[in-house]
């Protein structure tokens, strides 16, 4: 999956604007790969995914992803949009030829406030929410099954981040966040790693890691994912 986005969780330190705010945004390009399995509904066949991002790019149906970042003082506010459609053909246990899709749509927003601003090092604990809405479908032309589901839910998360100045042009970048306790998924989490290089006062290149989950489970419905890979990036401070 080749996705593009702006994001704040590769971003560097960031310019001050009008009335104390700072703010800055990255557009990237995501190879990640797709792994779990979806079960639409009770006694429903599972389809299961284990592709890579080479094998991912002839599923790919569509991915966009959106996010921002503003600071004021020690007051951190991040925001996250995500899309993503993958259709699958292949083959049940039994042989029988079937065709599956997922589709994911996600917003996370966080608050939090920054615990250290020293030269070298800045740290920061958010506190938020992630709203998920998913839509499976499975196909099985030879049974006459066309079945799809759609459900949404939402989990509150904890998050951390740190900046870590490495050399005067070089810094390091790690973010990770954990939710879901049973409120909306069983879990879901983010963990993401870049080193980033400053070209010039206001752009940044990254390159670096992430990986997203959720596994959720309601009733006969359920849907186990891992979306992870390698990124590259640029960061535009303002």
């Amino acid at each position: 999956m080749l996705v593009f986005s702006l994001g704040i969780l590769m971003g560097t330190a960031s310019a001050v604007v009008a009335d104390g705010w700072s703010g800055q945004v990255t557009p990237y390009l995501w190879a990640t790969g797709v792994g779990g399995d979806i079960t639409p509904f009770r006694g429903g066949p599972t389809v299961s995914i284990d592709d890579s991002f080479s094998e991912i790019v002839n599923d790919l149906e569509g991915a966009f992803f959106l996010s921002g970042f503003a600071r004021h003082d020690r007051l951190v506010v991040l925001g996250d949009f995500s899309y993503a459609s993958l259709s699958k053909k292949g083959r049940l246990p039994n042989g029988v030829p079937a065709e599956g899709e997922i589709r994911q749509t996600s917003l996370t927003l966080e608050a939090g406030y920054r615990l250290v601003d020293v030269e070298r090092i800045r740290f920061d604990v958010l506190v938020g929410a992630r709203a998920w809405w998913l839509h499976s479908a499975v196909k099985i032309p030879v049974a006459g099954v066309n079945y799809s589901k759609s459900f949404n839910f939402i989990d509150p998360i904890v998050a951390a981040r740190a900046n870590v100045r490495l050399l005067p042009q070089w810094s390091a970048i790690f973010y990770g966040d954990v939710g879901g306790y049973g409120v909306g998924s069983k879990m879901t989490s983010q963990v993401l790693a870049t080193l980033n290089y400053q070209v010039n006062q206001h752009l940044y290149a990254s390159a670096g890691f992430r990986q997203l989950t959720v596994d959720y489970k309601s009733g006969g419905t359920r849907a186990d994912v891992t979306m992870s890979g390698p990124l590259l990036g640029v960061t535009w401070q303002f």
